[in-house]
C-alpha cells in the first residue's frame, strides 16, 4: 500500500504544505460571456470598418454630420461623420466613413458630388432628393494609387458608372452655346454628350471633350466631321435666306452633330481620344478639303455697300473662298478713297480642274512663287474680280472671279505680298455709266430750239388749215358742184342707152365721193392737226374715201 504525500516524513524545520482545489462561482459566468461578446463585436466592427476620406466642397449646403449618406447606383456605401471649415476658411471639408466593400472608392481619380435638384443642359436631375434629402454621389475611379483627400465636384459628371463608349476631343474657336451635358447627334439621334471644355494653352480656342455611347461610337470614323448645331442657324447672305436647326433641344441648350461625307472610301472607326475640328455649320463641315489657303487683295474704286466680311468668293459660279477684310484707303494722286478688300481662296476646291492644272503645268502646290506666276497668266487672259449682287432683297454683294476678254490690260506684280488681283466695275456700275452717257447725250440736244421750231410750225400749219377750210375747200366744192351741174345737163341731152351717158354717170359718182372725202379730211385735220407730223395712228377709225356702194 502506497503512502500519500502527507504521510511522507518531513524534513526538520519544514512547514506542512496545504493544497486545495480551484473553483469559479456561477455568478461570474454571465459577465464574462458578455465581455467576450462585446470584444467579438468590437473586433468585427474594426474588421468591417472601411476607410475614412475627406472631400472638400465649396459650401456645406446639403451636408449634415451623421445623416448625409454616400451612394453609388442608389446603394449606400458610406456616411458623412463630420462637416467643418477648412483651415483657410475658403471651403468645407466633409469627413466620410466608407464601408468595407467601398474601399475601392479611395482611388485617387474617384469622383464625389452633392446630389440635389438641378436643371441643366442634360435635363432635370435629383428630383428624388426633394423627399429623401441631399446626398453625396460617388463614382469609382480607375487609377491604381489610393488617396484620402478629394476635391468634390460642383456639378454631377455627365458620364458615370463606367459607361461604355469613346471620348473625343474637339477644337473650336469659341464655345458658342455649348455647355456640359449638351447632346451630340448622329443623323438627328442623340448618341452622346459634352463632357467638359477648357481653353487651349494659348488661349486662342476652346478644347471640347465629348463622349459617344457604345455602340454608336463605331460611327465616328477617321473622316468624320463635327459641327456646332446649337440654336437656330439663320443665314441671310449673298446665297439667299436659310433657316436650319438640329432639334428643339439644340435651340435651348445647344448641341453638336457629326457625320462622315457621303463619299468616304476605306473609312475606319476612329480611335479613342482622337482630335477633331469643330466646324461652325454643316455646309462648312461636309465641304471638300480646303487645302492650302491663298490670300489676295482687291482694290475697288466704287462703293461696296452690301459687301460684308465672310461674303463668298466665287469662280465661274463655284464658291472657292470668302472675304476676310474690308478697309478704306486714300489715293493721294487721285484724291480718292478706294476700298481694299482682302479675300482668301482655296484652289483645291476647284476639284478636278485643280488636279488637271497641277498635271498640265507640272505645278507644285508648295511652290508659292510658281503658283503666283501661273495666276499672272490667267490675269493676262482677262481674269478679273468683280463685286456682284447676290440677293436683290437684302442688297448683299459677293466677289466673283471671272474672265473678261475685253478688259483693259494691266500690269501684274508677281512679287507683291499679298497678291493684288485687278478688278472691274460691277454690273450695276456699268449700267449706271451707260445710263449716264445716254443722259449726257440727251442733255446736249437743243431741246428748247427744237421745241420752239416745232411750236412755230404748228402755228403756221394751223393757219394753213384755217385758210384751206375757209377759202380753198369751199371753192373746190363750188367748182365740183358746177361741174356736176354741167355733167347732169350733158347727160340729159344724151340718149339713155348711150355709152357716153354711162361714163358721165360714173364721173358724177366719183365727183360726189371726192367731195365727201375732202370734207372728212378737213374735219379730221381740224381735230388732229398733229397727224401731219406724226402720221395717222394705226388704231384710228378708217376714213370712208369711197362713199356708199353703187346700186
Amino acid at each position: 500500500m502506497k503512502s500519500s504525500a502527507a504521510d511522507e516524513p518531513r524534513a526538520p524545520g519544514q512547514a506542512p504544505i496545504k493544497t486545495r482545489r480551484f473553483s469559479i462561482s456561477l455568478v461570474w459566468i454571465v459577465p464574462i460571456v458578455a465581455v467576450l461578446v462585446g470584444i467579438s463585436l468590437v473586433v468585427h466592427n474594426v474588421l468591417q470598418e472601411g476607410p475614412t476620406i475627406n472631400v472638400t466642397f465649396k459650401t456645406g449646403s446639403g451636408l449634415t454630420a451623421n445623416k448625409t449618406e454616400v451612394k453609388y447606383r442608389n446603394v449606400v456605401i458610406g456616411q458623412v461623420s463630420d462637416v467643418e471649415l477648412s483651415d483657410d476658411q475658403k471651403s468645407v471639408v466633409a469627413t466620410i466613413k466608407l464601408s468595407k466593400r467601398a474601399e475601392t472608392f479611395t482611388r485617387e481619380d474617384s469622383k464625389f458630388w452633392v446630389v440635389r435638384p438641378r436643371i441643366g443642359a442634360g435635363g432635370v436631375s435629383g428630383i428624388d432628393t426633394l423627399l429623401s434629402g441631399d446626398y453625396i454621389g460617388a463614382d469609382i475611379g480607375q487609377a491604381n494609387n489610393r488617396a484620402k483627400q478629394f476635391k468634390g465636384l460642383e456639378n454631377p459628371p455627365p458620364i458615370t458608372y463606367g459607361e461604355p463608349g469613346k471620348r473625343f476631343m474637339l477644337h473650336a474657336p469659341d464655345l458658342g452655346s455649348l455647355d456640359i451635358g449638351s447632346p451630340v447627334y448622329y443623323r438627328k439621334i442623340p448618341v452622346g454628350q459634352v463632357v467638359t471644355y477648357t481653353l487651349n494653352p494659348e488661349g486662342k480656342g476652346v478644347d471640347i471633350e465629348v463622349f459617344i455611347h457604345s455602340p454608336n461610337d463605331a460611327f465616328v470614323t477617321e473622316n468624320t466631321r463635327f459641327w456646332n448645331a446649337s440654336g437656330i442657324d439663320i443665314n441671310v447672305g449673298a446665297n439667299g435666306f436659310a433657316v436650319k436647326t438640329e432639334s428643339l433641344s439644340t435651340m435651348l441648350v445647344g448641341g453638336i452633330a457629326f457625320r462622315a461625307p457621303d463619299y468616304s472610301p476605306n473609312d475606319v472607326a476612329a480611335a479613342d481620344d482622337k482630335d477633331f475640328e469643330l466646324f461652325a455649320d454643316q455646309q462648312t463641315a461636309l465641304a471638300p478639303p480646303n487645302g492650302k489657303a491663298q490670300y489676295m487683295v482687291l482694290r475697288f474704286d466704287q462703293s461696296l455697300r452690301g459687301l460684308k466680311v465672310d461674303a463668298p468668293v466665287e469662280f465661274l459660279g463655284m464658291e472657292i473662298g470668302r472675304v476676310v477684310g474690308i478697309n478704306l484707303d486714300f489715293d493721294a494722286q487721285k484724291r480718292s478713297f478706294p476700298l481694299n478688300v482682302g479675300i482668301v481662296i482655296y484652289p483645291q476646291r476647284l476639284g478636278q480642274a485643280y488636279k488637271k492644272m497641277l498635271t498640265e503645268f507640272k505645278h507644285d502646290p508648295n511652290d508659292e512663287a510658281a503658283g503666283i506666276r501661273l495666276l499672272g497668266t490667267f490675269v493676262d487672259n482677262g481674269l478679273r474680280a468683280q463685286a456682284r449682287s447676290g440677293n436683290l432683297l437684302t442688297g448683299q454683294l459677293y466677289i466673283a472671279l471671272d474672265f473678261f476678254p475685253k478688259a483693259q490690260k494691266v500690269a501684274f506684280d508677281a512679287t507683291a505680298r499679298p497678291v493684288v488681283l485687278p478688278t472691274v466695275p460691277g454690273s450695276l456700275e456699268q449700267l449706271q455709266e451707260k445710263l449716264e452717257a445716254v443722259v449726257d447725250k440727251l442733255n446736249k440736244l437743243p431741246v428748247e430750239r427744237i421745241a420752239g421750231n416745232l411750236d412755230s410750225n404748228l402755228v403756221e400749219l394751223r393757219k394753213g388749215l384755217t385758210q384751206f377750210n375757209a377759202k380753198t375747200l369751199p371753192s373746190v366744192q363750188t367748182t365740183l358742184a358746177d361741174v356736176s351741174k354741167t355733167l347732169q345737163s350733158a347727160s340729159s341731152t344724151l340718149a339713155e342707152d348711150s355709152p357716153q351717158r354711162e361714163k358721165l354717170t360714173e364721173t358724177l359718182d366719183e365727183l360726189g365721193r371726192m367731195s365727201r372725202s375732202l370734207r372728212e379730211l378737213s374735219d379730221y385735220l381740224g381735230r388732229h392737226p398733229e397727224s401731219l407730223i406724226r402720221g395717222r395712228p394705226d388704231n384710228a377709225a378708217p376714213l370712208d374715201l369711197k362713199g356708199p356702194p353703187r346700186n
